[in-house]
């Protein structure tokens, strides 16, 4: 059991040299993880490293009530989405539709270059799941004969 701890405190030791102290914590108690019934928004987007990013949202009267993710990627991608909810979560369409990757990397302390990628990823999946809400606001009916 010493053996463990002394691992998992070195292990921690390396994490706070190159990662913030948001990123270890959205990391390691991500916001917002899972999917959300009927969304009103969706969006799939796969990263350029081969990470997938999904992103639910449930609007009212154009602010979002409802905001959660799933990725299968790495620890950066995890802290990525978990930001991007909670940047987004009362806000406007508008308001949203200019979050950047920019605003989740400073809001997240920054990342290393290697992974910068998972804000961009983050980011353009809001962009798809907002853009799905949008097509189908004036035509709801037409969501009925989309697949998900």
């Amino acid at each position: 059991m010493e053996n463990f701890d002394e691992l998992e405190r070195k292990i921690a030791e390396e994490m706070r040299k190159v990662y913030s102290p948001k990123v270890i914590e959205h990391f390691q108690n991500p916001r917002n993880l899972g999917s959300i019934p009927s969304p009103d928004g969706f969006g799939r987007v796969i990263g350029p490293c081969g990470d997938t990013m999904q992103v639910y949202l449930k609007i009212k009267d154009d602010y979002i009530l409802e905001v959660k993710f799933l990725t299968d990627g790495c620890g950066t991608s995890l802290a990525s989405g978990s930001m991007l909810t909670e940047l987004v979560r009362g806000k406007s369409i508008s308001e949203a539709l200019r979050i950047t990757p920019d605003d989740i990397l400073n809001a997240l302390g920054g990342l290393p270059e290697e992974s910068v990628h998972c804000a961009f990823l983050a980011s353009d999946t809001l962009k798809e799941a907002m853009k799905d809400y949008l097509a189908f606001k004036n035509e709801p009916w037409k969501r009925v004969y989309t697949h998900r």
